[in-house]
Formats: C-alpha cells, sequence, structure tokens
C-alpha cells in the first residue's frame, strides 16, 4: 500500500496520457497518418512535461519510472499475443530471409552513417537504428533499458530516436504509394516490400489498406516478423552492452526475459489455447502498458537538450529510410 501511495500521482498521469493518446489513436483522421498510440503518448506526454516541468518530478518520480521499467517489458511480453508462428508460415522462407537482411543491414547501416559519417553517440545511433530497423517506437523504448545510462539522458536520446521514426515513417506513406502507381507489383510482393521496411506497425497497416486487402495482410505478417526479430536484436545487445569485471572476465549477460516471454507468449497464441475474448482483452492490456510507457518516457523529455542534438539525428534518419526505400526494394527484387 505505501508503494502503490508512492507511485500512484505519477501512474494515474501516466495511464491518463495512456489513454488519451489510445483514444486519439482510433479517430479516422489520425488512422490515416498511421499514428500509432505510441507515437501519440511520447508527443502528448512531451507536451505536458514541457509545459509543466513539475509533473517529472517530487511525487511523480517514482510512477514515471515504475512506468519506463515496468510497463514497457509487460507491455512488450503481452505484445506476443499480435503474432503466431502460423503468420510467418504463411509468407514463407523467402519472405523471413528478406526481413533478416533488412533488419541486419539496416543496423549495419545505422552504425556506418551514424557512427562513422556523422561521429554520433552510439547510444542514439543504437536506438534510432534500432527503431528504423525492426518496428519503430517500440523498438526504441525496448531497446532502452539494454544501455547502461542515466534514465534522463535515455529519455532525451530515446525522443530523439522516436522523432527520427516518426518523421521518416510519416514520409514513407506519401512515398510507398507513389512508388506503386510507378511499379505496380510485377516486380516482386509489393506487401512484403512493405512490411520488411516500413517503421511503424501502423503506417505499414495505413499504406497496406490503401492498396488492396491481399497486400495489407502480406504486409502485416512480413512486419510482424520484424518485430519478431527483436529479441533477438536484444540479447546481442545485452552481451555487447555487458562489460568485462575487473578480473578481466565478461560479466554474466544481461538476459531481456520480458523479451523471452514475448516469444513464449506467441507460441502460446499460435496454439490458440486460450478463448478469443481473453486474447482480445490482453493485447489491449499489453497496448495500453506500451503507451503508458511512452507517455512516461514523453514527460521525461527535455525538448531543450532535444535541441542541443541538432541536425544529426534527422541525417541519420534520412540515411537509413533511404536504405530501406532503395536497398530495401533490391533484396525484394532479388528474392522474388
Amino acid at each position: 500500500m505505501a508503494t502503490w501511495g508512492k507511485a500512484s500521482a505519477g501512474l494515474f498521469l501516466v495511464m491518463a496520457i495512456a489513454a488519451l493518446a489510445y483514444g486519439g489513436a482510433q479517430w479516422d483522421g489520425v488512422k490515416q497518418y498511421g499514428l500509432s498510440p505510441l507515437i501519440l503518448a511520447i508527443l502528448i506526454g512531451a507536451v505536458v512535461g514541457n509545459a509543466v516541468p513539475r509533473l517529472g518530478q517530487g511525487n511523480f518520480r517514482y510512477g514515471l519510472s515504475l512506468a519506463q521499467r515496468h510497463f514497457l517489458r509487460s507491455g512488450v511480453a503481452l505484445y506476443g499475443f499480435n503474432l503466431s508462428f502460423q503468420q510467418i508460415v504463411q509468407v514463407g522462407a523467402t519472405g523471413i530471409l528478406i526481413d533478416l537482411s533488412m533488419v541486419a543491414s539496416t543496423l549495419l547501416a545505422g552504425w556506418y552513417i551514424g557512427h562513422r559519417l556523422l561521429r554520433m553517440d552510439g547510444e542514439t545511433v543504437l536506438l534510432a537504428s534500432a527503431g528504423s530497423a525492426i518496428c519503430g517506437a517500440a523498438a526504441v523504448v525496448a531497446t532502452a533499458p539494454m544501455l547502461r545510462v542515466d534514465a534522463r539522458l535515455v529519455a532525451d536520446k530515446s525522443a530523439v530516436a522516436v522523432a527520427s521514426v516518426v518523421v521518416f515513417g510519416s514520409l514513407a506513406m506519401f512515398v510507398y504509394p507513389l512508388i506503386y502507381a510507378w511499379m505496380g507489383d510485377g516486380y516482386f510482393d509489393f506487401g512484403i516490400y512493405v512490411g520488411s521496411t516500413v517503421h511503424e506497425v501502423a503506417q505499414v497497416v495505413a499504406i497496406g489498406s490503401a492498396l488492396g486487402e491481399e497486400l495489407v495482410r502480406h504486409a502485416v505478417i512480413a512486419k510482424m516478423i520484424r518485430v519478431m526479430l527483436l529479441v533477438p536484436f536484444l540479447l546481442i545487445v545485452g552481451w555487447f552492452v555487458t562489460g568485462r569485471n575487473k578480473t578481466g572476465q565478461r560479466a554474466p549477460v544481461a538476459i531481456p526475459w520480458f523479451a523471452v516471454c514475448f516469444v513464449a507468449i506467441a507460441g502460446v497464441n499460435s496454439l490458440s489455447l486460450l478463448p478469443e475474448s481473453i486474447v482480445v482483452l490482453l493485447r489491449l492490456s499489453g497496448a495500453l502498458l506500451l503507451t503508458g510507457a511512452m507517455a512516461a518516457l514523453g514527460i521525461d523529455t527535455n525538448l531543450a537538450r532535444m535541441r542541443q542534438a541538432g541536425v544529426k539525428p534527422l541525417l541519420l534518419g534520412a540515411g537509413l529510410f533511404l536504405h530501406l526505400v532503395l536497398v530495401g526494394g533490391f533484396v525484394n527484387w532479388l528474392a522474388a
């Protein structure tokens, strides 16, 4: 009870913003722009946190920290109810190889552009690259806890990475229909192309829905396979981030158990062990928890420190966007 009393103010604020963001994302006018509840939550949180800075301090602090840690992990785990192994089978080995190629190549491109060319800090490069390569804002917030950096600093870096995802993911919603109008689907499965290269799940749905029912089905399946690749990615990040102890031996790898639970839950979902009504409720719970985590992250986002990041994150995002569009098209053409 004492812990609940300490956390209640911050948690109430977070869930209020999460409810507002989730409700707002259901409007048709918002859906057509591919704005997910996660993106709306961090935007609303940032506005509230910067307009009323005391909401990120004092009695609100403990609840915000709790939401950033536990809401995030629980939400990622429950996200497994959006995926089944049957979906993976539907796109076949070719679709899986395309997704693997695009995730790996985008992460490498992010490292080269951000670290070697732009000389950016490793944390921001990693977060922005993960968002572009895997599943947008959800990948950014899932990767953030793996970094051994001060919580406030992580919030700022995460917000910069999410901003990059929002800008170029939104641009994708205008670019891909133009590409489809020019090329059609005669060169490769355009749905898999969309799912293997567009940032956010909501953006994939918005683009696919505008281009046809069959196309959106393939696009969403390809995208969800990319989401599943978040698990091995986090394990690899845990390995590299974990340093060596004073004896020179590598310390135990920080295993992201929430990501392992994500795979386990996807397995349970594949077996259809739970009633559909329960699954729908768990999906909603996971979505609200992730949205709450993004709201807490937004409240902690300091726009003044974000401005200090300058134009480099946008240049990195632009480079990754071009990689996804051009190299993604080439990879899909080769695999067709």
